[in-house]
This record gives structure tokens, sequence and C-alpha cells, in this order.
């Protein structure tokens, strides 16, 4: 039998499962509304304002004078004249700084290929079940943090004196000569100190991706007969292509700046054979030719802008870290 308290106890519980009405659905919007409307803190605006004021100083507006002095003839001080876009036209006809363009890219290309391969190989050894692994990459990023042109000068006493007194004990001629006085050769001095500085961060980055994959992979790959190689190939290579690509792109962008390591080892030289585009471009600054090598920068710039917007285009949507 029910009683009268029972039924009362029903109702309750029914008033209680009833959704929501009209009513219920407004006051919701009205306070997302409310949220969505919820004003910043001035205090992000604080923290946020000298950053933006120093970059805006030191990046911005230095960089929209020199676009605008590239249509000038200005010497970078007193009187100038508005030339319109003759300093880009010259300076495409400019066998000097083409070639600088040509060694810059063609070094770059060199080194990031070397530097990409080396370094995975360095990574796989040490993600590799091997003795000693945490010292040995502790002696691995040393070149990492020491001054890229402390490296260069070091590396310009081993290659003009060092290598080729090795030489002339052994009778080599090759070697009796300093690489650095080759201009058919120079460059190779440079893409070997570069490599040995940026091995060590390209290696970081390889480890941090080889441990990411789970060891049941290669289990499953050695009990379906892979070897080795048959591993790196189909499963290490495919499952770190983020880190490749981002690895080659950053290192490409970061050899075409190019600098300090030129100035320790050869100047440029011999001649301008070994003469980036950065090193055009500051040497032109002391040279007098201000708003044509900032034309020359603008350029660079824009090669610039174009790989970063390529790094992020490939690398978009890509969970690698």
């Amino acid at each position: 039998m029910t009683t009268d308290d029972d039924s009362a106890r029903s109702r309750d519980v029914d008033d209680d499962t009833v959704p929501p009405g009209p009513e219920a659905g407004e006051s919701t919007a009205r306070t997302g509304l409310t949220h969505r409307r919820r004003r910043t803190d001035p205090l992000y605006y604080l923290f946020l304002f000298p950053s933006l004021a120093l970059f805006t100083a030191a990046v911005t507006v230095p960089a929209l004078l020199g676009f605008g002095y590239s249509f000038t003839n200005s010497i970078g001080f007193g009187d100038w004249e508005l030339i319109g876009i003759r300093n880009y036209i010259a300076m495409f006809r400019d066998q000097g700084i083409l070639g600088s363009y040509v060694f810059t890219l063609g070094f770059s290309l060199v080194t990031v290929i070397l530097v990409n391969v080396l370094a995975f190989t360095l990574a796989l050894g040490l993600t590799s079940k091997i003795r000693f692994t945490t010292a040995l990459r502790t002696i691995y990023v040393i070149p990492m943090v020491i001054s890229g042109i402390v490296i260069a000068f070091v590396f310009q006493y081993l290659f003009a004196n060092t290598v080729p007194g090795i030489g002339q004990t052994l009778g080599s001629e090759t070697l009796s000569t300093s690489i650095l006085a080759d201009p058919d050769w120079a460059w190779l001095s440079i893409v070997i100190v570069t490599a040995w500085q940026s091995i060590p961060g390209t290696m970081l980055i390889y480890i941090a991706g080889l441990v990411t994959i789970p060891s049941d992979v290669y289990e499953a790959g050695s009990i379906d007969g892979a070897t080795g190689w048959q591993s790196i190939r189909h499963i290490t290579l495919p499952l770190v292509s983020g880190f490749i690509v981002i690895n080659t792109i950053l290192g490409f962008k970061n050899y075409l700046n190019a600098y300090d390591i030129i100035v320790g080892l050869t100047d440029g030289g011999p001649g301008v054979a070994t003469r980036s585009v950065a090193m055009s471009i500051f040497r032109g600054f002391e040279g007098g030719d201000y708003a044509y090598q900032m034309a020359n920068a603008m350029v660079f710039f824009l090669i610039s802008i174009a790989l970063a917007l390529l790094q992020l285009r490939i690398t978009r949507g890509r969970s690698t870290f």
C-alpha cells in the first residue's frame, strides 16, 4: 500500500528530474556572456608594455627606417636623396653580393646535411644500451656552450699551423698547405667548425625524439625479423620525422646568418671566397654603402621570413614535443 508520504516523495523526485526550462537556459547564456565580456586585468598590460616598448625601439623602428633608407643614396649620415629602386637593381647585378648569396646558401646546405647525419648517428648511440651514457652526453655538449668566435680562433690556429706541421712531418704535400689559404677549399674549414659547434644542440633534439619511441615498437619489429638497419629505416626515421624537419629548417636558418665563425677563421677570404651575406652587409656599412647594403639586408630579411613561414607550414599539426 502506498502512503501519502511516499506519494509526496515521488513527486519531489519527479520535480527534481525535470529538465531545466527556458529560464535556466537564458540564465546560463547570460552567465557565459558575462564571462566572455570580462575585461583583462590591467596588470597584464603593465608587464607586457616594457617588452613591447623595447622590441619596438630596438627592432621594429630600425627595421622600418632601414627599409626607408634602402630607397635613398644615404651613406649613414648627412644629406640624402630618394633614388627609388636603383639600389635593388644594382644589387642583383653585383657579382660580389651574388657570390655571397651563392656561398651562404651552399655552405648552409652542406652544413645542415652533415650536422643532421652526424647528430642523428650520435643520438642513436647515446640512446642505446651502452655504458657511460650520461658522461658521454655531457662531453658531447661542451662545444655548444663555447663562444663561436673563440672556437673559430682555436681552429684557425690548428688549420694554419698544426695541420700543416703534421703534413710536413708526414711528407704530405696536401696537408702541408693551410686549407684557409686555398680559395677552393677554405669553405670546408667553415663547414667543419660550424658542424663541430652545432652537432650537440641538434643531437639533444634527436635524443628527445628517440626516447619517446616505445620499446614495444622495436620488439614487434624484431619479432617480424627486422634487422638493425631495417628498424632504423622503417621504425625510427618515420617516428622522428618531425624532429628531422625542425632540425633541418632551424639549422638552415641559423647557418644563413653565419658571421662570427667566418670572421675568426677566414675573415671572408681568401679574397671574398668565403664572404657570407651577413659579412657583406656589415662590411658595406663600414665602407659607406649604408643605403645599398640596407637593400641587401631587406632582401635577406625576406628570405629569412620565407623560411620561417615554410617552417610553420611544415610543422603545423605535428605533435613533436
